[in-house]
This record gives structure tokens, sequence and C-alpha cells, in this order.
């Protein structure tokens, strides 16, 4: 994926109109036409170890009570905002002055 990453701009201006299964399908093939792979999985293993060391930094994290999610209670929600009254129009008050008036 990575080399499909940096390689899918030129198969697209290569191809122009070019669908984006088209794009993968493309560069499955000129993938697995490739020689010498092993710059792009140095570059993926680099990745995993990456991932890898992420993960367990949290998971470390969460173990110390960092992250405040759902499962350490700390979720909050954020409360509606109060709504304000409506102004009432023009018309609605004098329909109240009518009102008053007729008693």
């Amino acid at each position: 994926m990575l080399w499909l990453n940096s390689a899918r701009e030129s198969i697209k201006r290569k191809n122009p109109g070019i669908k984006v299964t088209e794009v993968a399908k493309r560069g499955g093939e000129f993938w697995r036409a490739m020689k010498d792979k092993s710059e792009w999985e140095a570059k993926a293993a680099k990745a995993a170890k990456a991932k890898d060391d992420y993960d367990r930094a949290v998971k470390e994290f969460e173990a110390n009570g960092g992250g405040g999610g759902a499962a350490n209670g700390g979720a909050k929600k954020r409360a509606k905002p109060t709504k304000k009254p409506s102004k009432k129009s023009k018309m609605d008050e004098s329909d109240e002055d009518d009102d008053d008036e007729s008693e």
C-alpha cells in the first residue's frame, strides 16, 4: 500500500479518467512485475513496528488511568444549549391586548 500511495498519481497521469478500481488493478500489475521490492518492504516493516509501538503505548497509557474514554468513565456528554424564549411577534401581542379589553 505504501508503494501504491506513492505511485497512484503517476498511474492516474498516464491513464486520465481511470477509475479508482482500475488504479488499484494497474498498481497490482506493476507491483507484481517489480523486481526489487526491498525498499518498500523495509518501509512496510518500519510502519508495522511504529504501529505496534503506538498500540503498546496506548495500552500502557490507558492502564495508568489515562485517556478518559468511556471504559474509564471519563466520557463526558456535552450539555444541550438552553433555548432562549422566543420573542413574541407584534401580532401575538396585539391578540393579547384584544383579550384584555374584552374582559
